[in-house]
């Protein structure tokens, strides 16, 4: 089976994204432990809660240099939720700028829409070469947030792959996933969208054993 470690290091829906990778085919361990999450075929970073507040546990848990080294090393990580944002340069909430992992540019920010937060099923318009989206085209998924990314602008070169942007929108457009090279991530919660979710995890797991 795929091993796949999720970060524990004090936040994020641990359990239920253990579930459901387990449900998904994989060979699940929860752990902070540096090697086995750099051994690992796959690491996941759950995050919920505030920009800062992931950040500050990130950094304790040396979860950062944990994702650095396995990505400079092509050794695939996936973000969930707040997972995702903490991927971009910086966070900005209620006026406050904090620094994220920095493995891509930008900053995220409050989604300009009427009501926040955006909670619930929503649809996305995958990249026509997603393969995390692979079956799943026409499916909603599960989100739960105000922040986000709102633009794009990593620019790769070749002989790199084109990142593959999958969008969705609540007030304005927003990054719904990424999948770029072995850095996947999703703002929405794959655990907690059903069916489409275990499917989505699935497709991602599959990527593993390429």
């Amino acid at each position: 089976m795929t091993s796949v470690v999720v970060l524990d290091y004090g936040t994020g829906n641990v359990h239920s994204a253990v579930k459901a990778l387990e449900l998904a085919g994989a060979d699940v361990t929860l752990t902070g432990d540096r090697k086995l999450a750099l051994e690992a075929d796959g690491l996941l970073v759950p995050g919920v809660g505030a920009f800062s507040a992931v950040m500050t546990a990130l950094n304790d848990a040396h979860g950062g240099d944990i994702i650095d080294k396995r990505l400079s090393g092509g050794r695939p990580v996936m973000g969930i939720c707040v997972g995702m944002q903490v991927m971009f340069e910086h966070g900005v909430e209620r006026g406050i700028e904090s620094e994220g992992l920095g493995e891509w540019p930008g900053t995220v920010t409050a989604l300009p829409a009427p009501v926040l937060p955006h909670m619930g099923w929503n649809t996305v318009t995958p990249d026509p070469d997603s393969v995390l989206f692979r079956g799943l085209e026409e499916e909603r998924f599960y989100f739960v947030h105000s922040y986000a990314a709102q633009e794009w602008t990593l620019d790769v070169m070749p002989p790199f792959p084109v990142p593959r942007l999958t969008w969705a929108t609540h007030g304005a457009p927003f990054l719904a996933a990424v999948e770029n090279g072995p850095l996947t991530a999703t703002q929405f919660h794959p655990e907690k969208s059903g069916d489409a979710g275990i499917r989505l995890l699935s497709n991602w797991l599959g990527t593993l054993r390429d």
